[in-house]
């Protein structure tokens, strides 16, 4: 008998061959199998639940056999991996943007039509991820999908938080936050792999070895005496269980009795390494005393579009070394048993600890460094045993690291990614700094999301020292190094150099990780012209004057897959009718709709289907909310966190001039308008929550009084989340404010500040088809004054070009809208006397004197006076264009065929806002890897 080899064994348990599942008998039989066998249940018992998750498995059956062969593939060609680096993704759900990758959803709504269930029902069972808050994490997710799409071999990383930032309720008109426990029943796409299971160090100390610094645990002395230790024996799970939770019931204890009507009651109960130090030994340095968390990772798939693709998101869950300490248990402590998993396992507990003191602020820095150690430890291991099936490292050095390897930095919460690889190539590998550095910098990019200083991350020496030794001495080696090249290049220049340092040295001594990451990095982008533009000239240009080769931009994008096919699937199937489905992986192909704008057969399909939305909307608002609204009416809505320079108060004095007009002359014509507003407050926020408190006041005033009716209606949507985004974006009329590119694909006309992308898209769609409600007053005399004596260096006649830059951002890159608003703050006093006068009196009365909340007079008179005193974001000083461009917009919106053209050219001037273009770029011009729209052969498909 033949001894089989390697590879024949391996054909044995290939994906290859495995039935797929195609067909909707196929569907049905693999539901009822999994009902069966993965959920042991049968109809009798089973829950709408326990069907989402036989849902989940059968689509995911079908998703895990491309899963196996797209990394089949990429181990046998062994192409350059991009290792994309974010603490957050804002995902969504998964079940329904898999089925339309895959192609499976017709298929799949049939099977279960048959089987007597409502596919719609099942997916709302399904809990958005709690991976991510807000633009930067939904940008990852797009650039996920586009990655997966365009063919990459790219990795995502970042961390599965327990729980996400928190679920937002609406009680009594106040946000009130709950724990987002989105993994209570589990997560049926991700999959644990423990056998890739990391330590991950923190603390400890430094010490000196002949191969160089080391960082290392301290070992346990046993002294030949018993050691008990815990038997951790569902490590790797157990298979012969099933978990219930379902049927999770709650167990008290403590608490106390009491007597009430009803008889007696029972109530109040209760229902990866740190720290260490560096030493010298007679191998060198060493980093020793360390705490140790281990790092298990979880892979969640990324289907590409319809191309046999399937990519990975490894998420880093924190587990502690050891359960419990058996000897505290042993004793009767049981709290200090759990102490030290508890203090381990904090560090995945929840995205965004609370940072207002010490612990919240070492744990946001722990959680970076835990999701950047892990992930470099898990990028080494795959450049070394790169090659399909092999048990053993195959690469032993690294000069083809920057060939194989492309680390993308989202913002600079990865950035202690640069020291780290440092650490491992110098520590682990052995490399000479030089070399070691020189790798760094090939491999490594980073993307800055804000040019707000303040904004940028700034973490104390005194903690980095305290809670990562040895990455504080590298960062300083780094610095030191650094400014050394600065002097050669300015000598003398002690002001520069203390501009451009790593070290914060004025007050509490700071790393500025922004300029570590553009130290580090062979790439630095902005995510839009503007954006990257003001980098230059701002925060970043001393550094632009070193090295400003480095420098690029890539404006962001979505993915159309989800933001148009996914959420919107009539206007998906009537622009394919119109100009066939090459836009869905080459958005720029809608340009071929500007020939139907004027068309009004393709006018009213537009509209049909975009009153179609609106109709699902409404009803999704009645019984969530109650409150019935007029689905004729002109949807304008403003979804993002609530912060005072979103100027959501800006919105709500529109809507209470447009209710006190309403009520001065009821029978004058309007426009009918249901505004939207939604989004989540930082809890500490107190005028964010009050902005909340008020919009709900007014609205509830609004949408009760009679003399109103479908005139005018304010909603605030609560819990706003990726899911409700889906349900909002296809039924939108008109978008408030900036980031609004999945808006102006669906079809809505966007009223904001000419700022980021909403120059870009004005720049595609043309600005008459945006309502820009801020003018530029460049003419203005005694401003050409100002900004020349700035130029001139009139208030600085030692160095007269040393203010040049800013009065070229004001006149070229005005982000922040000095010059826009230059009359208004001119006027400043007069101006809030003249409007104060007219629409905006009652307004600023009403909210003063409590009208909107006649139980609580005073609870927003403190809003009042930031309008009237403290107004930093100039809702007073634009309220005239404001309300200017508002009333063009109403007037607009009664001339449906002029409003239907200005639609079909926003959807058709959206094609650059792709992600997959942006993707494209990075791919080609910051990573060194070429996209391809190549499909990858099926499984069954291969020989």
């Amino acid at each position: 008998m033949s001894v089989q080899s390697d590879s024949e064994k391996r054909k044995q348990i290939s994906v290859r061959g495995i039935v797929a599942v195609e067909n909707v008998t196929e569907v049905k039989k693999a539901f009822n199998r999994h009902v069966h066998y993965t959920l042991v249940k049968d109809r009798n018992v089973a829950t709408p639940r326990d069907y989402y998750f036989a849902l989940a498995h059968t689509v995911r059956d079908h998703l895990v056999s491309r899963w196996i062969r797209t990394q089949q593939y990429y181990y046998e060609k062994d192409p350059k991996r991009v290792y994309y680096l974010s603490l957050e993704y804002y995902m969504g759900r998964s079940l329904q943007n898999t089925m339309i990758n895959l192609g499976i959803q017709g298929t799949v709504d049939e099977a279960l039509y048959q089987l007597g269930l409502d596919i719609e029902e099942l997916e709302e069972l399904e809990e958005d991820a709690g991976l991510g808050n807000g633009g930067l994490g939904r940008l990852a997710a797009c650039f996920l999908d586009s990655m997966a799409t365009l063919g990459l071999a790219a990795y995502g990383y970042g961390i599965r938080y327990e729980y996400g930032i928190f679920a937002q309720k609406i009680e009594n008109g106040e946000q009130q936050e709950e724990p987002d426990d989105w993994l209570r029943y589990g997560n049926p796409w991700e999959k644990a792999r423990p056998e890739f299971m990391l330590p991950v160090n923190f603390y400890g100390r430094v010490v000196d070895t002949p191969q160089g610094k080391k960082w290392i645990d301290t070992q346990k002395i046993e002294n030949g005496e018993q050691q008990e230790e815990p038997d951790d024996w569902l490590r790797y799970g157990n298979p012969w269980e099933k978990a219930r939770p379902e049927f999770m019931l709650p167990v008290n204890f403590y608490g106390r009795v009491v007597d009430t009507p009803q008889g007696k009651k029972w109530i109040d109960t209760q229902a990866i390494n740190f720290y260490g130090r560096v030493v010298d030994t007679p191998q060198g340095k060493k980093w020793i005393d360390t705490q140790v968390v281990f790092a298990m990772p979880y892979d969640n798939p990324i289907p590409g579009y319809n191309n046999n693709v399937v990519n990975t998101l490894r998420l880093w869950s924190a587990k502690s070394p050891i359960d419990f300490n058996l000897k505290f248990f042993n004793s009767g402590d049981y709290i200090q048993a759990v102490l030290d998993r508890n203090v381990a396992e904090n560090i995945t507990r929840v995205l965004y600890p609370n940072d207002n003191f010490f612990e919240g602020k070492e744990l946001r820095l722990r959680q970076e460094y835990f999701m950047c150690a892990a992930t470099l430890q898990d990028i080494i291991r795959r450049y070394k045993s790169s090659k399909f099936g092999s048990r053993e490292a195959v690469r032993t050095t690294f000069d083809s690291l920057p060939d194989k390897v492309a680390i993308q930095l989202n913002d600079t919460h990865p950035a202690l990614a640069i020291p780290e690889l440092l650490r491992i190539l110098i520590d682990t590998e052995n490399l000479p700094y030089d070399e070691a550095w020189k790798l760094v910098n090939k491999c490594c990019a980073y993307t800055n999301h804000t040019v707000l200083p303040e904004a940028l991350e700034r973490w104390p020496v005194s903690m980095l020292e305290n809670c990562l030794p040895r990455h504080m001495e590298l960062i300083y080696h780094i610095n030191f190094l650094h400014l050394q090249e600065v002097q050669k290049r300015w000598p003398g220049d002690a002001d520069r150099m203390r501009r451009m340092s790593l070290i914060e040295e004025e007050g509490e001594k700071r790393v500025n990780m922004a300029h570590l990451c553009v130290v580090g990095a062979h790439a630095v982008n902005g995510v839009a012209a503007i954006h990257s533009e003001i980098l230059k000239a701002t925060i970043f240009r001393d550094f632009y004057e070193m090295w400003p080769d480095k420098f690029q931009n890539k404006t962001n994008g979505i993915t159309p897959r989800r933001w148009l096919i996914l959420c919107n699937p009539g206007l998906s199937d009537l622009i394919c009718d119109k100009i066939g489905e090459e836009w869905t992986v080459h958005l720029d192909k809608l340009e071929g709709l500007k020939r139907f704008a004027k068309d009004p057969t393709f006018q009213r399909a537009v509209m049909k289907v975009k009153q179609e939305n609106k109709l699902k909307l409404a009803s999704l608002i009645e019984r969530d909310t109650g409150v019935k609204i007029n689905p004729a009416s002109m949807f304008d809505v403003q979804v993002k966190r609530i912060h005072e320079y979103k100027r959501q108060l800006l919105n709500i004095l529109h809507v209470i001039t447009l209710y006190n007009r309403i009520k001065r002359d009821p029978s004058a014509a309007v426009t009918p308008r249901t505004v939207m507003i939604g989004g989540k407050a930082a809890p500490g926020y107190y005028i964010a929550k009050q902005i909340i408190a008020l919009a709900c006041a007014v609205g509830n005033t609004i949408n009760n009084d009679p003399d109103v009716g479908d005139k005018l209606k304010l909603i605030y949507l609560e819990n706003y989340r990726v899911t409700l985004a889906e349900s909002i974006m296809p039924a939108a009329d008109l978008s408030e404010q900036a980031r609004n590119m999945k808006f102006m694909l669906n079809g809505a006309l966007t009223i904001g500040t000419m700022d980021g992308a909403n120059v870009e898209m004005a720049e595609e769609a043309g600005e008459e088809n945006l309502y820009n409600a801020y003018e530029f007053y460049e003419r203005n005399p005694e401003l050409r004054q100002c900004i020349e004596q700035i130029r001139s260096g009139f208030y600085s006649p030692s160095d007269p070009g040393r203010f040049a830059h800013l009065a070229d951002v004001l006149l070229q890159h005005d982000r922040f809208l000095h010059l826009a608003d230059f009359d208004q703050y001119l006027e400043a006093q007069q101006r809030v006397s003249d409007v104060y006068q007219r629409d905006i009196t009652s307004c600023i009365e009403q909210i003063r004197s409590g009208f909107y909340l006649p139980s609580e007079p005073g609870r927003f008179a403190h809003l009042a006076d930031v309008l009237l005193q403290h107004d930093r974001f100039l809702h007073l000083a634009d309220f005239d264009q404001y309300l200017e461009a508002q009333q063009r917009v109403s007037d607009v919106y009664q001339d449906q065929a002029k409003w239907a053209e200005m639609v079909i050219m926003n959807i058709a001037s959206s094609g650059k806002f792709s992600s997959d273009r942006t993707i494209a770029e990075y791919a080609r011009e910051i990573w060194g890897v070429e996209p391809t729209w190549e499909k990858l052969p099926a499984p069954h498909e291969t020989a």
